[in-house]
């Protein structure tokens, strides 16, 4: 039975470490996702419905042309499971399972999903979470090895490795989290978008919580209350609304999901 890791613990270290985040270039960074996002295909079972596949790539790509920060290769990929989660990996792969299509009621729900793992790419908070993880676990010598050396490619792929071999999903630190809501509701807005999907969809994880905690347990492990987003987004979209809200064809790919054969829960549970 395949279980889902648990998530990287990261330790607070010195503000002279936090600075050695810039020392992990963003072609490490891109190295290292490619890393583990051959890790998490090879255990996580895929939906390949190509319907479903190429419009969540739309919605992907489109807040990604947003998107500040470096130019990765983003990709997006939908994990054929029913509990409501999502993650981002370093350098460009992000993850959405299935559940978050069938809870989501409108598009910009989605799109308020989707734009939240992007911000934590393009703000580059897994460069900042693997130096913190590398120096918690004695481990900064194999960063010392990467800098300077000729074959990045292959130390990165190290560092990679022994960073991820917890689990995929970075526990990013509660400034981070408001960060990438802050900035994914900016990306929303500015890819037409109404940011205050990303609040709906909140609500749609704290009523889920309550009829059915364990559908969210593995996304709220990674993610603050969603009732404390909820809440810190409304002050902040005060004077940030209008956009999309939802369209047909979010509404034909929802409808044909939840058409699909169950899907199985995380775990084998």
């Amino acid at each position: 039975m395949y279980r889902m890791p648990v998530a990287v613990t990261v330790l607070a270290v010195s503000a002279t470490t936090v600075l050695a985040v810039k020392l992990i270039s963003v072609k490490d960074e891109i190295e290292i996702g490619r890393q583990a996002q051959q890790q998490v295909k090879a255990d996580v079972p895929e939906l390949r419905e190509a319907s479903v596949r190429s419009y969540v790539t739309g919605i992907g790509r489109a807040l990604t042309t947003r998107a500040a920060g470096p130019k990765y290769p983003y990709s997006f990929s939908v994990a054929n499971y029913q509990e409501i989660n999502a993650f981002a990996l370093p350098g460009g792969p992000v993850w959405i399972n299935r559940g978050v299509i069938e809870s989501a009621a409108t598009e910009a729900q989605l799109a308020g999903v989707l734009a939240h793992e992007i911000a934590h790419i393009a703000q580059r908070h897994a460069a900042d979470q693997i130096t913190k993880s590398l120096v918690a676990n004695g481990l900064i010598g194999l960063l010392g090895a990467v800098l300077g050396n000729d074959g990045r490619g292959s130390r990165a792929a190290q560092i990679g490795a022994q960073v991820l071999a917890g689990g995929y999903m970075l526990k990013f630190s509660r400034d981070d989290e408001r960060e990438a809501d802050t900035v994914g509701a900016r990306i929303m807005r500015r890819a037409g978008w109404d940011p205050r999907g990303m609040i709906e969809f909140m609500e749609v994880l704290r009523r889920q919580q309550g009829r059915d905690p364990g559908s969210v347990s593995v996304f709220l492990s990674t993610h603050p209350a969603p009732a404390e987003r909820a809440a810190r987004l409304r002050t902040e979209l005060k004077s940030m609304s209008g956009g999309r809200r939802d369209t047909p064809q979010f509404q034909t790919v929802r409808a044909r999901v939840k058409r699909l054969p169950p899907a199985p829960r995380m775990g084998g549970r």
